[in-house]
């Protein structure tokens, strides 16, 4: 049985998830977070960089849906021009809106990921479900006291996935 907070795979950035990346897994949709994923929190709408990721997803046959604890505001304005299936308020790390997420893109447990930056919400929302999780670092963290705790929780699962996958950055 696998640790509900371990990633199943770590990259540096969004971008680094690659179409070929998620065909090899048999990946045919993805649940993405939004907020310090795919952009920081003060970036309202999506630029050309995850607009191209999201093309480039959408050539290889791989559906996305955006899945945040935001609200509904946020995810509206960053999917403004996308129009994917988004979920605000979405009550990660509880599964509920995820597997609505996943029948809305076509996928099951075996076709779908989970791809966000943080292991106690994302993370734990994706296994919850049953899918695989990747994870990228924050873009750019909140320094309040809440977000530095969860970092901290988080911290002893990343050294150990980085230490046993030779992760250097």
């Amino acid at each position: 049985m696998r640790n509900p907070l371990m990633p199943d795979y770590m990259f540096r950035t969004f971008d680094e998830v690659t179409p070929e990346f998620l065909s090899a897994l048999g990946v045919r949709a993805v649940l993405a977070d939004i907020d310090n994923t795919l952009a920081p929190y003060e970036q309202p709408e999506p630029d050309e960089r995850i607009r191209g990721w999201i093309a480039s997803l959408a050539a290889a046959g791989i559906s996305i849906a955006f899945v945040s604890n935001n609200n509904a505001e946020r995810v509206e304005l960053s999917n403004r021009t996308l129009g994917v299936p988004a979920y605000p308020k979405s009550g990660k790390p509880f599964k509920k809106n995820l597997a609505k997420a996943m029948a809305a893109v076509g996928g099951t447990p075996d076709t779908t990921v989970v791809l966000g930056d943080q292991l106690l919400t994302d993370a734990l929302a994706g296994h919850n479900l049953g899918v695989r999780c990747i994870i990228v670092p924050p873009i750019r963290d909140k320094k309040n006291g809440f977000f530095r705790f969860k970092r901290w929780l988080e911290r002893p699962f990343v050294k150990r996935f980085k230490k046993r996958n030779g992760i250097a950055w």
